[in-house]
This record gives structure tokens, C-alpha cells and sequence, in this order.
């Protein structure tokens, strides 16, 4: 079972198309890397996914379930508010800018979103924080302060906070394109590890030895399409197209 699916999803930015006839699913434990040249559609089809931005058209279906159908721009059918909500925090979504409260500490950016949207209590709250800084390797940071830490590290916490909310899925959105290139590992190795475990991750990358390694599929798009799709080691090293040739060998 898919625990999303999109049929024929298209988005336009006034007369700018780009996201046409998205087909594609995510299935249970699998990683997925999307790449392709900037402007291809990447990022804004991440953020269509978790309802940062609205479809034009097509079919957004989560567990196989209809979540949301649009026409030219106007829905057509929509879960119920509750259940879209309940949905929505089932995908935790990592940025390129790591988006923390610079005033609340580590773990107060960690704790702040189980307490106030699950309502979960503060004990539990933080006996699950401190358990995930220690998972991304930062326990003895718990009580710094953003400000106080490199972008790796930032990065780090951005990913154990969206993890607090135990998400079902994990979206990432270039998570290490505004690191200097020697923090890019420490984060990389967060995420090799989370996809171990078994999480299920959607990942836009330019990354593309991280690719090459823990994906289970690697997406190919290109003005705002799906070009090619394949095992890691089938696009890579065969890429059935000339497009996907040619960015290939532009950056490898």
C-alpha cells in the first residue's frame, strides 16, 4: 500500500507551469531521492505534498484514501479538517534554512510543537527530545542555544525537532544545500542512519553520492516532469534519457 500517491498533479505560478502530470507513489520504507536541475519543480512538489502549496490540479491520495482533489484551481473534494490536519503532521518536513526559534533553547525547540499540538506532557515531551538530540549527536547541546551552534548542527536539531513529532514520513528539501560544504557530512550521516531505520523519505538532493547510497529510487525531473525513475545504480550508470544523461555528466 502506498502511503502516498499523486495522479496527473499539475501547479502553476501564473502562467508558469511547473508540476505537470505528476505520477508518483512512496511506498512503506522507502527512500526516495529526487533530482534534477534547479527550477525543475522539486522543491515545490515537496511542498505541494504537505499542503505548503496548492495543486492546480489533479489527486493528492494518502494510504491509498482520497486526500484532496482540485480542477483549474478549485477543490473538488477534501478530507474532512480534522483529518486533513491529523494527515499533515503524519509528514515532518525538513528545509534548506533550519527555521528554529532563535529564543527557546535546543530542547524548547524540540518540546514546542509535541506540547502544544499533541498535547503531550512536558516530562514525556522532553524524555523524548533528549532522546533524539542524543540520536543526531547532540545531547550536550540541549540547553545552547540556536545562535550558539554551526549550521550542521542546526540542521541536526531541525531534523530530531521534526522527528518529535513521530511522522510517518520524512520530507526533505535540499537539507544541506546552505551548509558550508564541510558540515555537509555530519547531517548526511543523520540522515543515512534514519534511513536505516527504516523511516520513509522523500529527499530533493543534489547530493548525489547520498543518492547513490541510501536511496531505494532515484526521480529525475526536468521542467517540471518526471523524466526517469530507477534503482540508483540503473540511472546513474544507464539512464535511459538524453536529459538525464546530460545533467549526469554535467555534475558527476
Amino acid at each position: 500500500m502506498s502511503i502516498i500517491r499523486t495522479e496527473k498533479v499539475n501547479k502553476y505560478y501564473g502562467s508558469l507551469h511547473v508540476l505537470r502530470d505528476i505520477d508518483f507513489s512512496v511506498e512503506q520504507g522507502e527512500v526516495i531521492c529526487i533530482i534534477g536541475p534547479s527550477g525543475a519543480g522539486k522543491s515545490t512538489l515537496l511542498r505541494a505534498l504537505n499542503g505548503l502549496e496548492d495543486i492546480h490540479d489533479g489527486k493528492i491520495f494518502i494510504d491509498d484514501s482520497l486526500f484532496l482533489h482540485r480542477e483549474k484551481g478549485r477543490t473538488v473534494s477534501v478530507v474532512d479538517t480534522t483529518t486533513y490536519k491529523n494527515l499533515l503532521l503524519e509528514m515532518g518536513m525538513v528545509f534548506q534554512s533550519f527555521n528554529l526559534f532563535p529564543h527557546k533553547t535546543v530542547l524548547e525547540n524540540l518540546m514546542l510543537a509535541p506540547i502544544n499540538v499533541k498535547n503531550i506532557s512536558k516530562a514525556e515531551a522532553e524524555a523524548k527530545a533528549r532522546d533524539l538530540l542524543a540520536k543526531v549527536g547532540l545531547s550536550e547541546k540541549a540547553d545552547a542555544y540556536p545562535g550558539k551552534l554551526s549550521g550542521g548542527q542546526q540542521q541536526r536539531v531541525a531534523i530530531a525537532r521534526a522527528l518529535a513529532m513521530e511522522p510517518r514520513v520524512m520530507l526533505f528539501d535540499e537539507p544541506t544545500s546552505a551548509l558550508d560544504p564541510e558540515l555537509v557530512g555530519e547531517v548526511l550521516a543523520v540522515m543515512k542512519d534514519l534511513a536505516r531505520s527504516g523511516m520513509t523519505m522523500l529527499v530533493v538532493t543534489h547530493e548525489m553520492g547520498f543518492a547513490r547510497e541510501a536511496a531505494n529510487r532515484v526521480i529525475f525531473m526536468c521542467d517540471g516532469q518526471i523524466t526517469e525513475q530507477g534503482p540508483p545504480k540503473q540511472l546513474f550508470e544507464s539512464p535511459q534519457n538524453e536529459r538525464t544523461r546530460q545533467f549526469l555528466s554535467s555534475i558527476l
